[in-house]
């Protein structure tokens, strides 16, 4: 399985009644692992930033990955991206390999 960084902004409507936020989320949550049975979320953070929400997950592919991202916008977020993301040990044996 690979690593993946989700980042997420919500909606103005979203944001608007934040008492609702645990609720959406759960909701959010339910859908992506109905959808994508094999994603495994690792962490969860809100942010204090251009973006809302981090999500670390692990998914065996990017179709799975992107599907993330595509729930996300379905839901009401004005922007979700999905990055991959190298262990650092991984990272130094690519460059290695050069």
């Amino acid at each position: 399985m690979s690593t993946y960084i989700l980042v997420t902004k919500l909606s103005p409507e979203l944001t608007k009644n934040l008492k609702k936020r645990a609720e959406i989320g759960r909701m959010w949550l339910e859908k992506v692992k109905k959808n994508c049975p094999d994603v495994k979320f690792i962490a969860h953070y809100a942010l204090l930033g251009p973006y809302d929400f981090l999500d670390i997950y692990e998914a065996p592919n990017e179709q799975s990955a992107a599907k993330v991202s595509m729930i996300s916008l379905s839901g009401g977020a004005v922007a979700a991206e999905s990055w991959t993301a190298i262990p650092y040990k991984d990272f130094i044996k690519l460059i290695e390999d050069l």
